[in-house]
């Protein structure tokens, strides 16, 4: 699956099929659904689930947690938009 197609199925009733918790997430997320998301990531204990917890926790305005989280994907909060990270975490998952 292509970005540009993720990013359209955003409107519709459920995520695609066949894609990952972590895209799940996100897609949960971009529709405006920010429990949801967090529930499905919140459980996980790798890097990538750390990071797009974080993207939460900053999107919540968090700093403190999403900071946290940051650390444990080995990340550091980035200064963009909340929009290119959330572009940026799904491009690196599809």
């Amino acid at each position: 699956m292509k970005f540009e197609e993720f990013n359209h199925s955003v409107p519709g009733p459920t995520p695609p099929p066949g894609i990952s918790d972590y895209l799940r997430s996100l897609w949960y997320d971009a529709k405006g659904d920010w429990n949801n998301a967090h529930e499905i990531i919140q459980d996980r204990e790798d890097k990538t689930a750390a990071w797009i917890h974080a993207f939460l926790h900053r999107k919540e305005g968090d700093i403190a947690n999403a900071d946290y989280w940051y650390t444990k994907a080995g990340k550091t909060r980035p200064g963009t938009a909340l929009e290119e990270e959330w572009k940026e975490i799904v491009k690196s998952l599809l």
